[in-house]
């Protein structure tokens, strides 16, 4: 059974739209001096299950020029552009995307798994995701959804009526949980792939047939709709929630920093020298 069998799926981007979104990215590069290693989609999109009011969630990562890291006092490390229509871009450094590397950090990671990329510098972020695999901690992942998971079922899903949305944003790091408790890697991105790998089509058949019900809503609806409980949902985020008190998962083995230093160290050389050969803007 494929991915889209499974689960619905979707990721809508309007050819109009990307190229809206490339030319924010080349305006960034311009006015910052920078260079962007990679761009991708963010957020309910990258995913798959975007509603037709859902934002553009455009995140990127940049390198600067080597002078940037030289000085006493650290610069700003993020951009950021004001939210326009619903359009919200921003970005991070290089070097604070692999300090968030280094402590497992699930947005990031999450990223590096969007079905929509928009710029990727191939060779550099190829190093950049085995890296991030290589220095995954299976314990600070866990624990990061897990506590989202409780977090956010504690918060939106007490009522009898709750925001739609809601139970997705419950479901999916209850899912990512269970994938790092079972396959103590990377979760990915997609709702649908981390579904059909933590869920059995067989075992879980009226499960999964509610949550692509939640789903067909959640994709026709707008981000404030409403409606009742789901019950087969609600059970089980309910029995994963109390297995996740009961059994929290041992931390495997993980790499040091070594490597993240080194890498940026030579991507930070190799862009500044590309950019000094290309003279001045």
């Amino acid at each position: 059974m494929n991915t889209q069998e499974f689960l619905r799926s979707d990721h809508p981007i309007a050819p109009a739209m990307r190229e809206q979104v490339m030319a924010h990215l080349l305006a960034i590069e311009a006015e910052h001096n920078v260079t962007i290693l990679f761009a991708c989609e963010s957020g309910s999109r990258g995913w798959g299950f975007a509603s037709p009011d859902s934002d553009y969630d455009v995140r990127f990562i940049y390198v600067n020029r080597l002078p940037w890291y030289l000085t006493v006092a650290p610069g700003r490390d993020v951009i950021e552009l004001p939210i326009s229509g619903d359009l919200d871009v921003n970005g991070w450094d290089l070097r604070k995307a692999l300090g968030l590397m280094r402590e497992s950090n699930p947005t990031l990671l999450e990223w590096l798994r969007s079905p929509i990329v928009y710029r990727e510098e191939a060779e550099t972020m190829e190093r950049f995701r085995a890296l991030a695999e290589r220095v995954f901690s299976n314990a600070k992942g866990w624990h990061h959804y897990a506590s989202m998971a409780k977090k956010n079922s504690r918060e939106h899903l007490q009522g009898d009526v709750v925001r739609t949305k809601k139970y997705l944003y419950v479901l999916r790091p209850l899912l990512a949980a269970r994938w790092i408790r079972h396959l103590p890697g990377v979760p990915p991105m997609r709702f649908a792939e981390l579904a059909q790998h933590t869920l059995d089509a067989s075992a879980d058949a009226a499960l999964i047939q509610e949550i692509n019900a939640l789903l067909a809503v959640k994709m026709r609806a707008g981000e404030a709709a409403t409606g009742p409980r789901w019950p087969g949902i609600h059970a089980f985020i309910e029995a994963e929630l109390a297995r996740n008190a009961a059994e929290p998962v041992q931390a495997l083995p993980a790499a040091g920093q070594a490597p993240l230093d080194a890498m940026l160290f030579d991507t930070v050389l190799r862009f500044d020298t590309a950019k000094q050969k290309e003279g001045p803007c």
